[in-house]
């Protein structure tokens, strides 16, 4: 009988110790795919404020302001001569990534022309 219980009690902790091994794998394999994501929402981010210096841009750098959310940014075009012609804001996509629906949102107010300008006075 006690030979049945230790057999019994080694069986359980072989199967015990495998399904903790296999939890653990898990939660690395988890932590692993955390920190990739992370790491490339941060490249992302990085890349989008170098994007006004590359030389398909069609804005004066010094016309941009980095906003980051929920737009990248807004040009203030012909800033840096004192006349400004347009204001644009400007979405960075690479991919095949699309617009998020606050994006969208912003879109359509714009298309729409329903944007205001406020003096805050204190």
């Amino acid at each position: 009988m006690l030979v049945y219980l230790t057999i019994t009690l080694v069986v359980l902790n072989i199967i015990l110790i495998y399904l903790v091994a296999k939890l653990w794998k898990r939660e690395k394999d988890i932590r692993k795919d955390a920190i990739g994501k992370s790491r490339g929402i941060l490249e992302g981010k990085f890349k989008e404020q170098l994007v006004p210096f590359l030389p398909k841009f069609n804005y004066t750098p010094s016309d941009v302001r980095f906003l980051g959310s929920p737009i990248d940014f807004v040009v203030f075009d012909g800033a840096s001569k004192n006349k400004i012609n347009k204001i644009v804001f400007l979405e960075i996509k690479s991919g095949k990534s699309r617009l998020t629906e606050k994006e969208k949102q912003i879109k359509d107010l714009v298309n729409n022309k329903k944007i205001k300008f406020n003096v805050l006075r204190i």
